[in-house]
């Protein structure tokens, strides 16, 4: 019983939000390196983007994941303002010391990204920056010098601006041959270090902002833009099979598990459709290779239409996931009844707030029953093996006077949702590997903080860009070590 043998621990990063380095080695700017630095506030987000319009006036948008300025603006820095993500947690420069801490903690898996502009800063027009390819190839090299079998992703939102500025973005389907150029050189420059990959991170974002928004318009091209990268990523799988059979690519979804907060059939229809809209959409397209029979009715719901290729549908069907990565951070409710009070949020996720559960420092719930719940959804469901890509907590941490990081509710935290995870397991869900959010402390990138900590290892950087970067192991640092080391039986 337990885990098997093999299982992979390990810890799950971003390029975007951890390298820094955002002009140096060839690389071209992403969006994020013009967002601002944000702070939280019961839910709300302060994070902008600003730009210049032709006639010289500026403006800004704020920022989720995404950024929309209006047509013939550039992006424009502004003086004495702080930008988190240039510096980042300054992995560009200390990835060796990095990946040594996580060998010590005993990792023997590693996800992060590859950042699109710094393999491709110009796009194919302007062909490979090999001082980027040969960065990553460094990153991995170090990986398997220790050991660790790395799960790699190929889009975490940083596309080069310039293809953003040029196509306007994923509702251009120029976009899906620039994405798929991408990925070949990834899999032939890597294949010998990487063979297992994740093509985009949590691509229901795209739906989940839109539906935010409310906006008819928004919806149509979110859902657009999301046609386009899982016929992307389609093609990547494709590609990868053809170049080797040992490479295994996978898709990540952003968890969605919603309650109904009261009994009505009704509510239990709202949440029903939650999960259907927010999650079965892109997952069911990816993992089945078609998207499901509640389509039309999620169209019609949000005024969406949009012819679907023959082509597309044969590159969906020949493009199938191998295995289901997805993150898990919190839960929540919904209902269709009136309610008043304080709504809560997570991972750009809203809903009424549960009465049996707590919340994080950020208004996060946490439900470690139902990761439980939602692992074996997801198994149920697409009988696949299945990949934590991401579970963490965001906490405000402390370093005492004698340099030590205490953070017992980031163990608790983990604690509980290992040990859901290890039970649903054991009773049959296929699950292959485990990697945290945030084993350093990185830029959050819903608030474009660092005060926002999620790591075993304590970043030495703050809100408004003060500190040194150096690393200090937190208490739960060794507990993890611990928890690797026994292959999940030691929690304590």
């Amino acid at each position: 019983m337990g885990f098997k043998e093999g299982f992979l621990w390990g810890g799950s990063i971003s390029a975007a939000q951890v390298e820094g380095g955002w002009n140096e080695g060839g690389k071209s700017p992403v969006l994020v390196d013009y967002a601002t630095a944000g702070y939280a506030e019961k839910g709300r987000r302060h994070r902008f983007i600003t730009y210049r319009n032709a006639d010289g006036t500026n403006g800004e948008v704020p920022m989720l994941v995404t950024a929309e300025i209006p047509d013939g603006a550039e992006y424009v820095l502004r003086e004495n303002v702080h930008y988190p993500n240039h510096d980042a947690a300054d992995f560009y420069h200390r990835y060796k010391e990095d990946i040594a801490l996580f060998a010590e903690m005993g990792f023997t898996t590693f996800n992060t990204s590859i950042s699109w502009a710094r393999v491709f800063p110009d796009g194919m027009e302007g062909g490979v920056n090999w001082e980027g390819v040969e960065f990553y190839r460094d990153v991995f090299q170090e990986c398997r010098r220790y050991g660790m079998d790395p799960v790699i992703t190929l889009y975490k939102y940083d596309e080069p601006l310039c293809l953003k500025k040029k196509y306007g973005g994923w509702i251009n389907r120029a976009m899906i041959d620039e994405f798929v150029e991408f990925a070949w050189v990834c899999f032939t420059e890597y294949g010998d270090l990487v063979n297992k990959w994740m093509t985009f991170n949590e691509i229901n974002i795209e739906i989940m902002i839109g539906s935010m928004s409310g906006e008819e318009e928004e919806m149509q091209r979110k859902f657009l833009a999301a046609h386009h990268q899982i016929v992307a990523a389609a093609r990547a799988v494709k590609l990868a099979h053809s170049i080797s059979s040992e490479q295994k690519v996978g898709c990540m979804i952003a968890g969605i598990c919603t309650y109904p907060l009261t009994p009505d059939p009704e509510d239990i229809l709202a949440a029903q459709k939650i999960f259907q809209k927010k999650f079965c959409y892109c997952a069911d397209a990816m993992i089945r290779g078609k998207y499901p029979g509640f389509t039309n009715r999620i169209w019609k719901e949000n005024n969406v239409f949009f012819d679907i290729s023959e082509e597309d549908r044969n590159d969906m069907l020949e493009g199938v996931a191998d295995f289901l990565g997805f993150s898990y951070y919190n839960s929540n409710c919904v209902t269709t009844h009136p309610q008043e009070g304080d709504t809560v949020e997570g991972n750009l996720i809203r809903g009424e707030k549960n009465p049996y559960l707590q919340e994080s420092d950020w208004g996060w719930t946490i439900d470690a029953k139902g990761f439980k719940y939602f692992l074996h959804i997801l198994n149920d469901r697409y009988q696949v093996p299945l990949f934590v890509a991401e579970n963490g907590l965001g906490a405000y941490d402390r370093v005492e006077e004698d340099g030590s990081v205490h953070d017992p509710y980031r163990i608790e935290y983990l604690r509980d949702h290992i040990s859901c995870m290890k039970e649903a397991v054991e009773e049959g869900v296929d699950l292959f590997g485990y990697t945290t959010w945030g084993p350093l402390d990185l830029v959050s990138a819903s608030t474009g903080q660092m005060d926002k900590r999620y790591g075993f290892i304590y970043v030495d950087k703050n809100d408004i860009g003060e500190g040194d970067f150096c690393r200090i192991k937190k208490d739960s640092f060794y507990w993890y070590q611990k928890v690797i080391g026994s292959n999940g039986e030691c929690l304590k």
